[in-house]
């Protein structure tokens, strides 16, 4: 009696259940971080993970871990997984004691005395599976300069999962467009602020937006310069903070300097937007003799706080952005 589920169950100790990954519209497949302080999920295209990701090193585009490319599976398709595993079993199972069933009712003869039959009532037929589904696409697609991998992500990526390449030029774009984003939300973040905790906190708060626009558009453009200045040998701590020396520094390697791409009116409003950046780090944004005699800002006398406005910002970013197209083609070696 229970052959079948006997044989069944020995069977089902060893037995191995595969689970298909369906791609998004764009053929685009879901993987996740797996480490556990990051769990970042992004795609990649199926024929790139086929045929470039290698199986040895996966690398994970926001936070650069490593891992062999079976450990990029979504928590979501893992437990997809395993409840299919699940349903596969059992249904299984249910087959083989529906086979035990109808084998014991047939061995009963309407002559005996007493007759016995069983029914098995429930449980699920299903031993196959059901493909975990592909979540919506993402928006920003990504091609790796280095293997020309494809994946795609949500806000940022830093690093190509393919071959861990971290991209300066990526990064300096995804750093302005994150200021960008930054600073377009600040009425939203205004409105949102103003019925939740006040008008006067709230027009705080987007005071401090603002003005970390341009700490965030410095350190920007300085990890991009070394970024970039690193087949030329290492470059002095911080000088790509200070306009004058940067310029002067690539002027000495490539031959031209920032005075190459940007006219003496934006480089002086730039180098203005820059003692703005540093008075607001070091000095709460108080004007002292220092800045009014370095920046040459006659707007200001000491003692006053500065004010950043919008426009101080978009100029930034745009003269910025100028700058770092530039540079990028004359400083990067063939």
């Amino acid at each position: 009696m229970f052959e079948n589920t006997l044989k069944d169950l020995q069977r089902l100790a060893t037995m191995t259940v595969s689970v298909e990954v369906e791609t998004d519209e764009k053929g685009y497949l879901d993987k996740q971080c797996p480490a556990t302080t990051c769990e970042f999920i992004f795609k990649v295209n199926a024929e790139d993970w086929k045929n470039i990701v290698r199986d040895e090193a996966v690398w994970c585009p926001m936070c650069g871990h490593e891992a062999p490319a079976d450990q990029w599976y979504t928590i979501e398709q893992v437990e997809h997984a395993k409840s299919e595993a699940v349903q596969v079993f059992a249904g299984q199972l249910n087959q083989a004691l529906r086979a035990d069933v109808d084998q014991f009712n047939r061995r009963q003869t309407k002559k005996s005395f007493i007759s016995m039959s069983m029914t098995l009532k429930g449980g699920s037929n299903r031993t196959y599976t059901m493909p975990a589904k592909a979540a919506d696409a993402m928006q920003l697609e990504i091609a790796c300069d280095s293997c020309s991998c494809r994946f795609a992500v949500i806000g940022s990526a830093y690093f190509c999962p393919s071959c861990g390449v971290n991209s300066v030029t990526r990064t300096y774009q995804d750093s302005l467009r994150k200021i960008r984003a930054k600073l377009a939300s600040e009425d939203t973040v205004r409105q949102a602020l103003t019925s939740s905790i006040g008008k006067d906190d709230a027009e705080l708060t987007c005071r401090s937006m603002r003005e970390t626009c341009l700490s965030d558009g410095v350190t920007a453009f300085q990890r991009y310069c070394e970024g970039l200045y690193e087949p030329y040998g290492k470059a002095p701590f911080n000088i790509f903070q200070r306009i004058d020396d940067g310029s002067a520094l690539w002027r000495s390697k490539i031959g031209v300097g920032y005075e190459q791409w940007l006219t003496s009116a934006e480089i002086e409003v730039l180098k203005v937007l820059y003692q703005k950046r540093h008075l607001l780090a070091h000095c709460e944004g108080i004007v002292d003799e220092k800045y009014v005699e370095k920046s040459g800002d006659s707007t200001y006398k000491p003692g006053q706080r500065l004010v950043i406005a919008e426009s101080d910002v978009a100029t930034m970013l745009s003269l910025l952005e100028k700058l770092g197209a530039k540079l990028h083609e004359a400083a990067v070696k063939p």
